[in-house]
């Protein structure tokens, strides 16, 4: 069974973070191992509080589960000091790990801060340039880049301005943005392409649709797909999870991860 890895922070609530990338690796059929960076106190309203796990911890998941897992793709997400990230970083380039996405979790739906601002340049000078993709949403990419973001050329030339900090590819998503509703700019080996979602788009905000996302590229690469391939995959997926999300919590719900099956297809 093809393996792949979460680094990121746990949220409590269920809808983003640890959870929702195991969830979402389970879902495309792959295994998924976990490290967590901090612990957060949050539900589907707010993120209340957060807790950076200590860097020897994090180091030491780390190198207990690529001494004994084949480790197929890993992504990152919360990774809230340059202390957390440098480590992370040295970590994976000690061992080669390859098939990296990294999703620059920077601030949650609540606006809680989950990224200090000492750790940006770790972030866009260490991880970024070891990425095989880095999934930005419009306000993280708007830091990255240090430019307003307003329209899809805007989100095109964020793209090409990350992707010169060394990534091999990037995804600057739209969400909710009213000029580009649903809408993500990829670039790859060189080419601009827009990415829409193959059925209308929802304007529900639901709960951790960018780790879901990411998480989704990195399973499918974990099983061997080209970029692209992965990437609009994972489009059609989120586009899915969005639609099917259940009604839980009285904020911004979580994501339908398993939108596909229900307790009808168990007999047990």
């Amino acid at each position: 069974m093809k393996q792949a890895l979460s680094i990121a922070g746990s949220d409590s609530g269920g809808g983003a973070g640890i959870q929702a990338d195991l969830k979402t690796f389970h879902a495309h059929g792959v295994f998924g191992a976990s490290v967590i960076t901090a612990i957060t106190a949050q539900n589907t309203s707010e993120v209340r509080a957060a807790w950076d796990l200590p860097v020897e911890w994090i180091r030491a998941q780390l190198e207990a589960v690529l001494d004994d897992s084949e480790i197929g793709a890993a992504k990152t997400g919360m990774l809230s000091s340059a202390a957390i990230i440098e480590t992370v970083a040295d970590v994976l380039d000690a061992r080669g790990v390859k098939n990296l996405v990294v999703d620059p979790v920077m601030i949650s739906k609540s606006g809680y801060r989950l990224l200090r601002d000492d750790a940006v340049d770790a972030l866009a000078t260490r991880l970024v340039p070891m990425a095989r993709v880095v999934t930005p949403n419009l306000h993280e990419a708007s830091l990255l880049t240090a430019a307003k973001i307003e329209s899809i050329d805007d989100m095109k030339r964020a793209a090409e301005r990350i992707a010169a900090l060394g990534a091999r590819a990037v995804v600057v998503k739209g969400g909710h943005a009213p000029f580009a509703l649903a809408v993500d700019v990829l670039l790859a080996d060189g080419e601009l392409h827009e990415l829409r979602p193959d059925r209308p788009a929802r304007e529900r905000s639901v709960h951790g649709t960018g780790c879901t996302f990411s998480a989704a590229i990195t399973a499918r690469l974990a099983l061997g797909e080209p970029l692209l391939t992965a990437i609009e995959k994972a489009k059609r997926y989120i586009t899915r999870v969005i639609a099917a999300a259940p009604d839980v919590g009285h904020g911004h719900p979580p994501g339908g991860h398993f939108y596909f099956v229900g307790p009808e297809d168990w007999d047990g």
